[in-house]
């Protein structure tokens, strides 16, 4: 499958301008993913009118509803996080999300499952997601080899997000560390 760089959306060769949102006293503004994106259990939501539990994630701009779509990028994740949402395909008819990858007790899964990789924690990872709408499928590929298939949660306007996202029997630091993120659309 060709990928490229939809440039009418992604400038200067897909060269991913990151927004970085966190609720933490240091304030608002950019930051470098490769530093760790890290929250704790007891964090509050990211708005004061937010139910959602806590998350420091980075929101890759450009919306989209049609077509082929990929999200590429090296994620790491330290030994003892869990219970945690590192990467989502956001909007659906049916869910809130398309997709999530998580990791519980070291291992990466599709939300809850299945398992994806047994073993995650302390090492650099290729992931790529592939979302073609048209066909309502979201393929995910671990370090190039597809290790899941599946149906998407219907049409939205949907966006890719990377970092930590408290879910259920979370530990109480959680973290997610990002390199070289880049989004690709098939022309």
């Amino acid at each position: 499958m060709k990928m490229s760089c939809s440039c009418s959306l992604f400038a200067l060769h897909c060269l991913v301008l990151l927004q970085f949102c966190t609720h933490r006293a240091m304030g608002w503004g950019p930051t470098d993913p490769t530093d760790g994106l890290w929250v704790f259990a007891t964090d509050k939501p990211h708005a004061l009118t937010s139910i959602t539990a806590p998350r420091t994630e980075i929101r890759v701009p450009g919306n989209y509803s049609s077509g082929v779509w990929q999200f590429e990028g090296y994620g790491f994740v330290p030994n003892g996080t869990s219970g945690v949402c590192i990467m989502q395909i956001h909007g659906a008819s049916t869910h809130a999300t398309t997709a999530m990858v998580r990791v519980y007790n070291g291992s990466l899964t599709y939300y809850q499952s299945p398992v994806l990789v047994p073993y995650i924690y302390d090492r650099w990872f290729r992931l790529n997601v592939i979302h073609d709408v048209g066909r309502k499928k979201v393929s995910i590929f671990i370090d190039g080899v597809l290790k899941l298939t599946v149906d998407d949660h219907g049409a939205a306007s949907h966006n890719f997000h990377c970092g930590v996202y408290a879910q259920n029997d979370r530990s109480y630091y959680m973290e997610s560390r990002w390199k070289d993120i880049r989004v690709l659309k098939k022309m």
